[in-house]
């Protein structure tokens, strides 16, 4: 006897905080039931025979309804019920992730003499992701060790750990720390935070795609991300630079960022 239900995300995530509620006909409640940690719900209570109405509610989802006939056993399986995320934007479940550095990549690219492009990368950082029930909720933090640029010229990398650019003696950690998260398309989101390099904070927005999740090899389970953003070098202090013939600059007065990342179920973020 009873009902009984399981409510996950479109792409099979339990939702661990839905909750359903069974109505008649005359739209007055009989059952209301949470989920538990695995997204089942299963109540005892006896249903008379007839025609219910389910609904199913989660914060940051949009609600969802749908009709249950009850036989002679007093028994409702409403089956699997899938809840889309509110706007339609799809992120991985709630709880902690932890970026995994060794399959992730922080990068840069800077144009050089006007007609090409300079790509470096950042070799050493690390981060967690918090996704929150309320998708807006959710927060991101990162630091990366300045010292750790490689563009593969030793040269110039040493150039770009000078105070002319990272000045990585006085300013050894680059941090983000996200303060908004906003729906921008079906898989995409616009991350609100802000960016602290050679001890400027400034507003930085990233560009960010959310690729999917799936099991790794290890017994976890991963998600993937993309984002870009777009820094200008003087919001940053970083003024350095030569003047060519024809009056091109050496470098670009603008930085493209690039962050292919992959988080692992797991691992916290400190209290704000």
């Amino acid at each position: 006897m009873g009902l009984s239900a399981r409510i996950r995300t479109r792409d099979g995530w339990a939702v661990s905080h839905a909750v359903v509620t069974v109505t008649d006909m005359t739209g007055t409640q009989v059952v209301r039931a949470e989920a538990d940690g695995e997204g089942a719900v299963h109540d005892a209570t006896a249903l008379a025979p007839g025609a219910y109405t389910v609904i199913v509610t989660a914060v940051g989802y949009a609600p969802t309804a749908s009709s249950a006939i009850v036989t002679a056993s007093g028994r409702a399986d409403v089956g699997s019920v899938v809840l889309a995320r509110q706007g339609g934007a799809e992120l991985p479940p709630p709880g902690p992730w932890t970026i995994d550095p060794a399959h992730s990549s922080v990068a840069a690219v800077a144009q050089h003499l006007g007609i090409s492009s300079v790509h470096g990368r950042f070799t050493e950082f690390a981060g967690r992701i918090e996704i929150a029930p309320e998708v807006s909720a959710s927060r991101v933090e990162a630091v990366i060790e300045a010292a750790s640029i490689d563009t593969g010229n030793g040269m110039r990398d040493g150039h770009l750990k000078s105070p002319d650019f990272l000045d990585v003696e006085a300013y050894p950690a680059i941090t983000y720390r996200s303060t908004g998260l906003s729906a921008a398309g079906s898989d995409r989101w616009t991350v609100h935070g802000d960016l602290t390099l050679r001890g400027v904070v400034r507003p930085v927005d990233l560009d960010l795609a959310y690729l999917g999740t799936g099991a790794d090899p290890w017994g976890g389970t991963r998600a993937a991300f993309r984002a870009t953003a777009e820094l200008r070098r003087e919001d940053f202090a970083m003024n350095y630079n030569q003047v060519v013939q024809a009056g091109i600059a050496a470098i670009g007065a603008t930085l493209r960022v690039e962050l292919d990342i992959q988080a692992v179920r797991g691992g916290s973020l400190p209290q704000a």
